[in-house]
């Protein structure tokens, strides 16, 4: 069972799959702990907001509420809205604390092409033809490291950023784990001026991509 916060169809508004109309997965739970987080009512999962599975697509803001459902809970429910995207999106909170495999072979089974958004903190569990965004979480309150296995499952890495300290800690993540990434995506944080301006001189300078988060400057989820 998979605990889901929400499902929604909107256009990606980050990294590769910029403008790529896509069905959000959004599961519930998250012991990270990011300060600038903008899905903190994903952190708990408690009882007292476990609804039924319907009521993930009825929202009409940002919520605790979630529901228990199985992968075939889920794509009925899709089938059920008349989603027209075929790209899913699974994020959270951290989708990586849980075997996301049985949830991904379906989605694929049924048509759907994957991805995974995760701080990879967590052991990655999906298949192999799941695009695995590792947006890796460096020293976060709640104290979980930045796994090895997550970084090389990693199609893309995609960092937010709002100082040069920030920068500093991914090529110090990228040095101590001797990898080197084809696809690094800078992403101001919360869309300020100086961290923009920073993300794009940094990547000039070392042949990085810059995600700017279109769906925020469109005014859409």
């Amino acid at each position: 069972m998979y605990k889901i916060n929400e499902i929604f169809q909107t256009i990606q508004g980050e990294a590769s799959f910029t403008g790529t109309p896509s069905i959000f997965i959004r599961l519930q739970g998250c012991p990270v702990g990011c300060s600038w987080c903008d899905t903190k009512q994903t952190w708990e999962a408690s009882d007292v907001y476990k609804v039924d599975l319907q009521k993930t697509v009825e929202k009409k803001a940002d919520s605790e509420l979630w529901a228990d459902s199985s992968a075939q809970q889920v794509i009925d429910l899709i089938e059920s809205k008349g989603y027209q995207a075929k790209h899913i999106v699974i994020t959270g909170g951290e989708p990586c604390m849980f075997d996301l495999i049985p949830l991904c072979d379906l989605l694929h089974g049924n048509g759907f092409s994957t991805q995974l958004e995760t701080s990879g903190t967590f052991e990655i569990k999906v298949p192999e033809k799941t695009w695995v965004t590792v947006s890796p979480k460096i020293n976060m309150r709640g104290g979980y490291p930045v796994l090895k296995q997550a970084m090389l499952r990693a199609n893309e890495i995609k960092h937010p950023i709002a100082m040069m300290k920030h920068v500093e800690e991914l090529e110090a993540l990228l040095t101590d784990m001797d990898i080197q990434p084809e696809l690094i995506y800078l992403q101001p944080i919360s869309q300020k001026a100086k961290a923009t301006r920073l993300a794009v001189d940094i990547c000039i300078a070392k042949n990085w991509r810059l995600s700017v988060q279109v769906h925020k400057y469109l005014g859409i989820n």
